[in-house]
């Protein structure tokens, strides 16, 4: 190849170079996503666990969704108030004051309390119960299978299966709802941190059934609702219900219950 070739294959992928380029400039300017600096700072404040508690894919959703004013400033579970309060003064705004939840088991039906119709050997997994005879070897059809299914979905180490039924550790429980979504038996709900009473029971069945299958089911007898002076507690399809807004904690319904089923949360 002469002299002149080698010159003119240069500047022609020379000149390729360049048009591409400016090509790519322009594009990076007239495409590019700007971002709010606010969403950055949320981020940073953020714990950063992706939990989805928030009801977003993880803490870049919720940050952009606040800033969106799509989302709370303190719509994270598991910062609670402080974490709030700090995204608040990134937003110019004042946190609403929120109320700390924890997860409770609503069952009591440890391995000593809750009979079985059979011995179960297989996949240890809650939700695969829906294929086993029965739903699984526990009598009631209503209480914790004790499978872990709660404890495999928790990102806190907040929950963990003792004597056959799962059990949550106050202090380590964000309330992130993960563990709430996975129970097949829809058995865990969220309360507040500071509620005092609770009822461990989810059976709809009436009493003589629910004597049969457990030494600790709740029986539907009313003795609670009779006791409380608060009108905090009630009998709705043949189990105790507490409304905790109006709950005092006094404890005079836990002291009638002739289960022992109203039991103190924590």
């Amino acid at each position: 190849m002469s002299i002149i070739g080698v010159i003119a294959a240069v500047a022609i992928v020379g000149c390729t170079g360049c048009l591409m380029g400016f090509f790519l400039c322009f594009a990076s300017e007239k495409f590019k996503v700007e971002v709010d600096e606010r969403e950055d700072a949320i981020l940073e404040v953020l714990p950063g666990n992706n939990c989805g508690g928030c009801g977003y894919a993880g803490c870049s959703g919720l940050a952009a969704a606040i800033v969106k004013g799509e989302a709370p400033v303190n719509g994270c579970p598991v910062g609670g108030a402080p974490v709030g309060a700090k995204i608040g003064e990134i937003m110019g705004v004042e946190a609403e004051e929120t109320v700390r939840k924890v997860a409770f088991v609503k069952c009591a039906g440890t391995c000593e309390k809750a009979k079985k119709d059979y011995e179960y050997a297989g996949v240890e997994d809650c939700r695969a119960m829906a294929y086993v005879p029965g739903g699984g070897p526990k009598a009631c059809s209503y209480g914790c299978m004790g499978y872990g299914s709660c404890v495999a979905a928790c990102p806190f180490d907040a929950i963990h299966i003792v004597d056959g039924i799962a059990k949550v550790d106050k202090e380590a429980c964000k309330a992130c709802g993960k563990c709430v979504e996975t129970c097949p038996r829809h058995l865990i709900e969220l309360i507040p941190y500071e509620a005092k009473l609770a009822v461990a029971c989810s059976s709809e069945d009436k009493g003589p059934k629910v004597m049969k299958v457990c030494e600790v089911g709740c029986i539907g007898c009313k003795l609670c609702e009779k006791q409380c002076q608060f009108d905090a507690i009630h009998v709705l399809d043949n189990v105790a219900h507490i409304d905790q807004e109006k709950c005092t904690g006094c404890g005079a319904c836990a002291a009638k219950c002739p289960k022992k089923i109203i039991t103190m949360v924590g």
